[in-house]
């Protein structure tokens, strides 16, 4: 009775904390199989898969990529005085500027249809939020950006 006692809480541990989204410390909090990482820059760890493309996620998970640093010199989008046309090493970003595509790091990141379906210290982020606090689906291509996108679940700034 003990054997199977022991059995069923190694095997409980064992499925515990593997899903994109969980918090950990390390990676093998997120998978035992080294496949999944843990982001400690997200508050509480972050159990991801970093370099996804649009149908590579889990089903949990959406890929999302940001952009590292501000880029707001060249305007791209919509609402802009004087919109210029990105380089082809560049990318248009949701926020409406010029970003270079080497600046691009992608993540599966937990998707969400509320707030609620974010742990504590996370929000889930739609179309304005990704435009205020960054992120940005990776969709197949030639498919737009828009309400219907997946949201995600990211840290909320301080």
């Amino acid at each position: 009775m003990r054997y199977v006692m022991f059995v069923a809480l190694v095997m409980a541990a064992a499925g515990c904390g593997d899903e994109i989204g969980d918090e950990c410390i390390i990676g093998s909090d997120c998978s035992p199989n080294g496949d999944r990482s843990c982001d400690v820059s997200s508050r509480g760890g972050y159990c991801t898969i970093q370099g996804c493309d649009y149908n590579t996620c889990p089903e949990e998970a959406a890929c999302i990529r940001f952009f590292t640093g501000r880029f707001e010199n060249r305007c791209c989008g919509e609402g802009c005085a004087m919109r210029v046309d990105c380089t082809l090493d560049e990318l248009c970003s949701l926020d409406g500027y010029c970003v270079p595509r080497s600046s691009e790091v992608r993540y599966c990141m937990k998707r969400c249809g509320d707030g609620d379906d974010c742990r504590d210290g996370y929000e889930c982020r739609d179309l304005e939020l990704m435009r205020q606090h960054g992120g940005e689906p990776v969709l197949a291509p030639g498919q737009p950006i828009d309400s219907s996108s997946p949201k995600f679940c990211a840290s909320s700034p301080d």
